[in-house]
């Protein structure tokens, strides 16, 4: 005989044994409630001050009893029928102890989510007597959902059985009835956390980047993780509940879960379930645009995933083991780890590749003698922007998370005459994927080999310190915390003033209106030749080629035509100095 689900805790087995004779109650084919059938539902459910489900086929079977909580139950997903847009032919019977006979909006909800038959409420007062049945059908569709016809309370003696089971019928016709929109592709998600509000919201902009709408935001304070579920196994529960109300069709958890966790909170809610590791893998999966870019993401989910297997619910076989098991077979889940590794071997060994080729291209800048200043900070403040005003580039911007995600480079002319490479890496951002980190090494390299680094900060988020500290700690990861630096505080256009905190030294701008641009591109100039030494250099006619070197190499300050030929002072490092030693001699001196 099936067994009873749900909440059974405290409940003595003999109970359970015979609530599951409701099992075996036979129910008519024309017959919607039995009296009797109601009856014993109610007095269990005033004996365990809990609600309790029936699920009933067309045919009078009982599929179904699930025992919740004084104020729920969770209700099931059954469907004899494969059509997702026809009624599912169950419907659902269930007790309100201590409370209404009025169908709640839950109840409502999951009629419409589950397509189910019908929906009822049997509503038993204090002494356990029931005070009255309501009934719920679907009617038709209207943008595309099917509206529902709600039955007025009436006392179980009077219960219409016949007529309710006429209106699952007439249900039946309505739903394939009125205006059928195409399926919106938009997922809708409902966000948990435990740590903050701030992080939630940081979450909502990453959904909306990926796509989503977020349509409601669950702050469960814990000191840390459940092991099984997160948040809890009752408070699961209850996440069940409001993602029905709310028609979530994706959860997203603010942390990174481990299968156990996905797994079960996705059979405690019905609703898939991603974590925040996920959804930023995601975004990089949709925005990069470069082949390096890609490979780089697709390593980043296959490294990801890789760890995940074991808990991929009944798509993938586990592991078996012993007398019988041995010998050249594989398993399922065997076969897709084998084919993940060989993946990605083959995805490392074309990075290796482009890593060459960007080490060339890095030497080629070396012998170019041009400095690189990079662009970091924390994700959507403003870095492209900023890229694109100094170098006059035509970069991708929008008011996003993680907008652009390919390192970009150029070279931007200071107004002496002198210039340097100016790049822009992938932003930055907390709880950022370690796989993200490791697969993404190579293009932030760039940032670590950079002669300088400007910091860019959002003057207008309050989270400001915040977002500076992580790009510290990432910083710090990749091993870039030597290079000079110059802070900077973004779009204080959009927060002139000092209400929010500010990080002492910055230099307020604006990459959207220019304010104290010229003053950035000044601080850069002077970090990039404090470098420089002063040089005198007496070229002779006969060596006229080191005054075409000297030019290339380094800043002519000053050119006098003398008889003997040209005395020259210029600005020249160290190296650029040291190459014209070798190349003429002691013909360079230093003043």
């Amino acid at each position: 005989m099936p067994d009873i689900h749900g909440n059974i805790d405290g409940i003595r087995n003999s109970v359970l044994e015979e609530m599951q004779q409701m099992y075996d109650f036979p129910i008519g084919r024309d017959e919607f409630l039995p009296m009797e059938l109601a009856q014993i539902l109610a007095a269990y459910s005033h004996e365990l001050r809990r609600e309790i489900s029936l699920y009933i086929s067309r045919a009078g079977e009982v599929l179904d009893i699930t025992i919740g909580s004084d104020n729920q139950v969770s209700l099931k997903e059954f469907r004899l029928r494969r059509s997702e847009r026809r009624l599912s032919r169950v419907r659902c019977i269930h007790t309100h102890p201590g409370g209404s006979a009025e169908l709640s909006d839950v109840d409502i909800t999951a009629l419409r989510a589950l397509w189910l038959d019908s929906i009822a409420a049997i509503g038993i007062d204090k002494q356990g007597e029931i005070i009255g049945v309501s009934a719920a059908f679907l009617g038709e569709k209207m943008q595309g959902m099917p509206q529902v016809r709600l039955s007025p309370v009436v006392s179980l003696s009077k219960l219409p059985s016949q007529r309710w089971m006429e209106e699952i019928s007439r249900s039946e016709t309505l739903v394939t009835q009125g205006e059928d929109l195409e399926e919106d592709p938009v997922e809708k998600a409902l966000l948990v956390g435990i740590e903050s509000e701030e992080s939630l919201e940081e979450l909502a902009a990453l959904c909306e980047s990926a796509g989503g709408i977020v349509v409601g935001k669950v702050l469960q304070k814990r000191a840390r993780p459940d092991g099984a579920t997160y948040i809890g196994s009752g408070r699961a529960e209850q996440l069940s509940l409001e993602a029905q109300v709310l028609e979530a069709n994706l959860i997203i958890v603010d942390d990174e879960l481990t299968g156990i966790q996905i797994n079960k909170l996705e059979e405690i809610t019905g609703l898939k379930v991603i974590d925040r590791t996920t959804l930023i893998l995601d975004i990089f999966a949709r925005r990069a645009s470069s082949s390096e870019g890609k490979l780089q993401v697709e390593l980043a989910q296959l490294n990801y995933n890789s760890t995940r297997l074991i808990g991929s619910r009944q798509a993938l076989s586990r592991l078996a083991g012993g007398i019988g098991t041995r010998g050249p077979g594989e398993s399922k889940l065997e076969i897709d780890r084998r084919r993940i590794r060989e993946r990605m071997a083959d995805l490392r060994r074309e990075l290796k590749e482009l890593e060459q080729q960007r080490a060339i291209r890095r030497k080629s800048r070396e012998r170019s003698q041009l400095p690189v200043v990079a662009l970091v900070g924390y994700t959507n403040t403003g870095k492209s922007t900023l890229l694109n005003l100094l170098s006059g580039a035509d970069v991708y911007v929008k008011n996003e998370l993680f907008a652009t995600l390919d390192a970009v480079s150029r070279r931007v002319d200071l107004p002496d005459g002198d210039a340097f490479i100016l790049i822009d890496s992938v932003g930055f951002i907390r709880k950022l994927p370690t796989e993200l980190v490791e697969a993404f090494h190579s293009t932030l390299e760039e940032a670590v080999l950079a002669d300088v680094l400007v910091i860019v900060s959002d003057a207008s988020s309050p989270d400001v310190l915040m977002q500076h500290e992580v790009v510290e700690q990432v910083l710090q990861k990749l091993g870039a915390t030597a290079q000079p630096r110059i802070e900077v505080l973004n779009k204080s256009d959009i927060h002139p003033d000092d209400g929010y905190p500010v990080i002492p030294g910055a230099l307020r701008i604006s990459a959207a209106t220019g304010e104290n641009v010229d003053t950035l591109m000044e601080q850069i100039a002077k970090i990039i030749r404090s470098k420089e030494r002063t040089y005198e250099v007496m070229v002779p006619f006969s060596q006229y080629a080191l005054l075409n070197d000297l030019r290339q190499a380094g800043r002519v300050m000053q050119e006098t035509h003398e008889d003997e030929g040209t005395r020259v002072q210029v600005m020249l490092d160290a190296a650029a100095a040291g190459r014209l030693k070798n190349k003429y001699g002691q013909i360079i001196l230093r003043i």
